[in-house]
């Protein structure tokens, strides 16, 4: 299996720190909001990734954190007359409802800043002590020129992010670049005891802590969004190297940027969109579907016309498990075709070297219809049941690695969607309108819509 690493910018084959068992931590949500569809995207991504690691026979122990303490909960928490702590209790129970909607399962480990303070704590002397940090009147910043390597994830020279960065400046610090690990208390605020006074931890160092803490000095996979390459992935390097001296993460994996429209999502614009809104208009696993149909590192386009067209393609691969479920019933178990057999795991292994290459989902679900073309081509009435069961079970078997295609539903086929079509048309010739309305009653419930139109009635199905 080959990952693209960010830090080396080339594929490199995984090898884990420890034999089949793979360590991995996400940055996850601040939780002073529902999460947005950008996020929604990192999250999907790295739950497919895990999923696929367990299939191949990998131990795999992720861990997502939620920063909950931060600037913008503060900002929140007033804003709401409540207080830090329930602003996060509220966003972290609405990260799970929608997580859970969108099929993103619990990571092993959920740990929160407010929780591992005397672990910050630690890193934060540790480094002073290795003169990576400085005290100035409560306040203790990270000297980044000190760490050599700093800026290797990014690929940029001090000079280059001292130019580019985005830091405010502060007389207070020693150099630009340095950043904060313990911000001084201010009133009102919430705090914790610390060798520097009441305060509370910087952002970057929360991850740290954490990662350590779960995972040890060095993990296998740290992986996010593009955004926090830097500054954020880049201070976490230099604060645990720089604390232990051992290398911090053996593989970086990043997402690309979701655009909206075709424009980079932002408030200012009026297109930024959170999951749970975008779950109110389609369903979830259709969103998920659309999100995995680009390859991770690749920027992908998110508007309602591409919604569209991968809500139809998911139905057309949930068609074909419904004809199968309808073959399996009907057939009469005669026909042997043993090369079809062959052929679908060939489309099997075609599905996990796309997957082993860079973890790449939209090969592997054009595959998922190589299936189902081939599927639908050889199988009939006649079929055997053992090939009928094995086509279905590798289409839910490799669906399920993507974390799809699991629905069960009540199904109505095509032949009789048709049949009851025509049975309407001949009851409204008939001016039978309880019955015209009934069936178009009976297929809704089913997710058939109907449309009139002067050349005939249209049906489709509602988006799944």
């Amino acid at each position: 299996m080959r990952i693209y690493n960010t830090l080396t910018r080339k594929k490199e084959e995984l090898i884990p720190v420890r034999d089949r068992e793979v360590r991995m931590y996400v940055c996850g949500p601040t939780v002073y909001n529902y999460f947005h569809i950008g996020n929604a995207r990192v999250f999907i991504t790295f739950d497919t990734f895990r999923r696929y690691l367990k299939y191949r026979g990998y131990k795999v122990i992720y861990v997502q954190n939620f920063t909950d303490i931060d600037d913008k909960l503060i900002k929140r928490a007033k804003e709401e007359g409540v207080t830090v702590k329930e602003i996060a209790e509220k966003y972290i129970e609405e990260y799970f409802r929608d997580a859970d909607a969108l099929g993103i399962e619990r990571a092993d480990y959920h740990p929160r800043a407010t929780e591992n303070i005397p672990e910050i704590i630690e890193i934060i002397k540790t480094l002073q002590n290795k003169g990576y940090a400085y005290e100035v009147e409560g306040d203790v910043y990270y000297r980044a020129r000190k760490f050599e390597d700093y800026g290797k994830l990014s690929h940029q020279n001090l000079e280059e992010l001292e130019a580019g960065a985005r830091v405010q400046v502060e007389e207070r610090k020693e150099d630009p670049l340095d950043f904060t690990l313990w911000k001084r208390a201010k009133p009102g605020e919430p705090s914790w005891d610390s060798p520097w006074g009441k305060g509370r931890p910087g952002w970057h160092i929360e991850c740290s802590a954490m990662a350590l803490k779960y995972l040890g000095e060095t993990i296998d996979i740290h992986a996010g969004g593009p955004d926090l390459i830097f500054p954020h992935h880049e201070n976490e390097i230099a604060q645990s190297e720089g604390a232990t001296g051992k290398p911090f993460a053996k593989y970086w994996m990043h997402v690309g940027y979701l655009n909206v429209n075709n424009e980079k999502m932002s408030k200012s614009l009026g297109n930024f969109f959170t999951a749970r809104e975008i779950a109110a208009r389609y369903d979830p696993e259709v969103i998920r579907f659309f999100m995995l149909s680009a390859h991770y590192r690749s920027p992908i386009n998110f508007s309602p016309e591409l919604l569209d067209q991968a809500g139809k393609a998911l139905e057309r691969l949930y068609n074909t498990i419904d004809n199968l479920a309808h073959l399996f019933k009907n057939t009469d178990d005669t026909e042997e075709r043993p090369y079809f057999l062959k052929k679908l795991e060939e489309l099997r292994d075609k599905f996990i070297n796309a997957m082993d290459d860079d973890f790449n989902t939209a090969d592997a679900i054009s595959i998922l219809f190589d299936i189902s073309r081939e599927i639908n081509t050889v199988l009939n009435e006649r079929s055997k049941k053992n090939h009928i069961d094995r086509a279905l079970n590798l289409l839910k078997e490799l669906g399920g690695i993507l974390g799809i295609l699991k629905k069960e539903r009540d199904v109505i086929l095509e032949k009789e969607i048709e049949a009851l079509v025509k049975k309407r048309e001949q009851a409204r010739k008939e001016k039978d309108w309880a019955t015209a309305d009934s069936i178009r009653e009976q297929l809704k419930k089913k997710g058939i819509i109907l449309e009139d139109t002067p050349a005939g009635v249209r049906w489709k199905r509602e988006n799944l």
